[in-house]
């Protein structure tokens, strides 16, 4: 049996039955609590008068930060927090963890909404899209839009159902079906199935406590996870890293898990924006010094789903002074600049690698003397497209583009 004496913070679990849904064993942690923490939407779910009686009772509606410095204080005193479903996933248990060691905490989970969904419906759980919507933008659902994908999303409150169904609309998936799933095990449990456009055309009344599952329909436009997007799928002024010099890009650049890339001389995003979208917790900070470019990124993320995606207005390497430490780099613009390469490559840490793309001679040249001085990888890549020329179909060349990759080995 695993040992918990240095646990003083219990997350429990609880369904839409209240403490009915708790084991014996999760019970007894509530009655011997000196302090009990309700996570949001218990109050719907928990009935005051079946609580202890003379515990101090906390609740997160003064404010997150507030009630965590209160719970802090507590260190060492048996505290309890009650959560819905699973804390550990998109749930507060992951979110105290960041505060709290891990040697500190016990989790008793109940089943996620996730897994309460999936059953109800019969779907795979391993083979469906699990995200919160909860206090998150609706942003996020975009990426996850595909032909044949199945999404479980945790939600705000009844709104998000409303939004998510004219998202599957603009996007062209609204033969989409969402099954909403309301206080899954409790007393009042109800599903309602409709497709996108039928929310929106009769707006049915929802429980603000629900859970959103979404069988996305297969006649709407593929954007695909895998790097490559049409340029088509992003705004921009001419500065874009074209879709197969793109793809190679980021083949290069080598997306991995919780990886931070730093993408310098952004143009409209589209390298960060990718990177992002390969998913694992890839983060990326996109540095860009005009005005208008940067609000051309902060679109092309939200309508690609990497609303999250750090945006920073500068120019380097001034702008990059006191980001966090990338894993990755590309400077997609000025190579040539003053301090650019130095202030990147002093940044990485050691195995951290760079990639950086050129398209004049200048830059050409730039890349030839750091591949002299740094070592790495130079390829040279000329794409054509078929193009119309009169009644026929010729060639029609886009610039060449010189890609040069190096590791940094050494400090």
């Amino acid at each position: 049996m695993s040992d918990h004496s240095q646990s003083w913070l219990t997350i429990i679990g609880i369904g839409d039955n209240g403490l009915e849904s708790l084991t014996p064993e999760a019970q007894s942690h509530v009655w011997q609590a000196e302090t009990l923490v309700l996570g949001e939407r218990l109050d719907a779910v928990i009935d005051g008068s079946s609580l202890p009686e003379l515990k101090r009772i906390l609740t997160w509606g003064a404010g997150f930060r507030e009630t965590l410095a209160e719970i802090l204080k507590l260190r060492g005193s048996p505290v309890t927090v009650l959560a819905t479903g699973d804390p550990m996933h998109f749930g507060i248990g992951a979110t105290l963890r960041r505060h709290v060691a891990a040697e500190e905490m016990y989790i008793l989970p109940s089943p996620s909404a996730f897994s309460l969904a999936a059953a109800r419906l019969g779907w795979p759980l391993q083979s469906v899209t699990q995200i919160s919507l909860h206090g998150r933008p609706l942003a996020f659902l975009h990426r996850h839009v595909l032909p044949r994908a199945r999404i479980l999303a945790l939600t705000s409150d009844a709104a998000t159902i409303e939004q998510a169904a004219a998202l599957l609309v603009h996007r062209g998936f609204g033969n989409s079906i969402l099954h909403v799933l309301e206080h899954m095990g409790g007393g009042t449990e109800r599903v309602v199935t409709l497709t996108a456009r039928q929310i929106l055309e009769h707006q049915p009344e929802f429980s603000d406590f629900n859970t959103l599952a979404i069988d996305c329909a297969s006649d709407g436009p593929l954007l695909s996870p895998v790097s490559g997007l049409p340029d088509e799928a992003f705004r921009h002024d001419g500065q874009l890293t074209k879709r197969e010099i793109r793809a190679v890009t980021l083949s290069q650049l080598s997306p991995f898990p919780n990886a931070m890339l730093w993408d310098v001389g952004a143009g409209c995003g589209s390298i960060a924006i990718e990177w992002m979208r390969a998913g694992m917790g890839t983060r990326a900070v996109a540095i860009e010094a005009k005005p208008e470019r940067v609000a051309m990124i902060r679109e092309n993320a939200e309508n690609l789903g990497v609303p999250d995606l750090d945006i920073v207005e500068g120019e380097a390497p001034a702008a990059l002074a006191g980001l966090r430490r990338p894993d990755a780099v590309f400077i997609g613009g000025g190579i040539t600049g003053e301090g650019v390469f130095e202030a990147c490559w002093q940044a990485l840490g050691l195995g951290g690698w760079l990639v950086a793309n050129a398209v004049t001679i200048e830059g050409e040249a730039r890349l030839a003397e750091l591949r002299g001085i740094h070592g790495g990888d130079l390829i040279r890549i000329q794409v054509s497209r078929a193009a119309p020329v009169g009644r026929y179909c010729g060639w029609k060349s886009l610039m060449p583009v010189t890609i040069w990759t190096a590791t940094k080995e050494e400090a």
